[in-house]
């Protein structure tokens, strides 16, 4: 790619990559990484990963050092903060220092694939065949594709059996938003609560309303449809009839969490990476995917990274770059990744071995079938700016100053 050109595109990109990156804290790893630059020598391959949490002696840090060795070359590994290691590729990319494999998160693919930043499946001949369509769509742009995911996380409800089994409710009788309206009614006169989550004003407000706007049958495109207004009205009248806390206009995913670990609340929407917490929680508990407006499943949000491949000046590194990359996403280190990172693999055959490993996770490959990647629809960068009116929304019609139709109004407006 023209380096001017590419400059360019770096240019334009820096103007949205902040709000991109908030993406990222939804439903990834955090933690403090190294910045060492890029090694160098053709023996040496660099990559950098959102995984700080994983030291020199890990599993994951074993893996990537056994494909360099079968690529025939050393791997010099930097992990970053999630939030960090946009901003970095970005940065080495003017420089003419990226990395030769980068492993990011699913929404800010389109950033950086539209930025110039990353190299297409087409000329990198990356294989994505066995990679689900729903979520490799998370890292295509303009009718291109950049990059294989790695595994996936979503959202879906969690349930305390015990405070269901108190109000008479039958979770297989919850099958659409009536259902589970009717049961939270229950749970409510029984004493208990209802449900909980995160309707903050961040990209996590966005993240976990997506569900039930997609769920209506809503898109992006068009915030202030009759569908996106019926989702948010859904929210908005659990507020007024005490089946959901106000405490869900600050609450993160975190602190929602903590709400429903009391014990005192019937369901729960949060991720796949609560569910080590879940076991720890003292009660027992079942998953069942969000359900849409009139039943089914409804379309959740994806979290998880792309293993991609960035644009070199040198080109004949990407042969050795594919094998390594060809590595990690192959069918038994995307089972032994997945397991560790406590995702859902992008797979059918990955997917099958971890539930019949563990039933737990089940629901959670259900949910995943059924998840959409956020930039999808050919969003890409547009995705940023839509949440940020779409989580205001949320806002102003939960708070009350404004109706579920005059919030989404607005922030259609605000988008166009």
């Amino acid at each position: 790619m023209n380096s001017t050109f590419r400059q360019r595109r770096l240019t334009a990109a820096a103007a949205v990559t902040a709000l991109a990156l908030a993406v990222g804290a939804t439903a990834c790893s955090s933690g403090s990484g190294s910045t060492d630059s890029k090694g160098s020598g053709g023996g040496t391959f660099t990559v950098w990963d959102p995984y700080p949490q994983f030291a020199k002696g890990s599993a994951w840090t074993k893996l990537l050092d056994a494909c360099g060795t079968s690529a025939g070359v050393k791997i010099k590994r930097t992990a970053f903060d999630t939030g960090d290691l946009a901003n970095k590729t970005l940065l080495a990319a003017q420089q003419g220092n990226s990395p030769d494999v980068l492993i990011v998160d699913n929404p800010v693919v389109s950033t950086l694939a539209e930025a110039g930043v990353l190299t297409t499946t087409d000329d990198n001949k990356l294989d994505t065949s066995k990679a689900d369509p729903n979520l490799l769509a998370a890292g295509q742009s303009g009718g291109k594709t950049y990059g294989t995911p790695i595994g996936a996380n979503t959202l879906a409800l969690y349930y305390n059996k015990k405070v269901l089994t108190g109000a008479g409710v039958d979770i297989s009788s919850i099958k659409d938003w009536t259902s589970l309206t009717a049961a939270l009614g229950k749970v409510k006169a029984a004493g208990k609560k209802g449900i909980t989550f995160s309707a903050i004003g961040t990209e996590e407000g966005s993240f976990q309303f997506l569900p039930w706007f997609w769920g209506s049958g809503a898109k992006l495109t068009e915030l202030d449809s009759a569908a996106g207004v019926s989702a948010l009205t859904l929210w908005k009248e659990w507020l007024a009839k005490g089946y959901a806390p106000n405490s869900v206009l600050n609450n993160t995913q975190t602190t929602s969490w903590q709400e429903f670990a009391t014990g005192d609340y019937a369901f729960s929407e949060n991720g796949t990476w609560q569910l080590a917490n879940a076991d720890k929680a003292g009660f027992d508990y079942g998953v069942i995917p969000v359900p849409g407006a009139s039943g089914g499943n409804a379309a959740a949000p994806t979290g998880g990274e792309f293993v991609t491949i960035p644009v070199q000046d040198d080109t004949g590194r990407y042969a050795t770059t594919q094998k390594i990359a060809t590595c990690l996403t192959s069918t038994q280190n995307l089972y032994d990744t997945d397991t560790t990172l406590s995702y859902v693999a992008p797979t059918t055959e990955v997917q099958d071995k971890q539930a019949a490993t563990n039933p737990k996770l089940k629901p959670w490959v259900d949910a995943v079938k059924a998840a959409k990647g956020r930039t999808s629809d050919d969003l890409g960068t547009k995705y940023p700016k839509i949440s940020e009116q779409l989580w205001k929304a949320v806002q102003s019609a939960l708070s009350g100053s404004k109706s579920p139709k005059d919030a989404l109004t607005s922030a259609q407006s605000a988008v166009k």
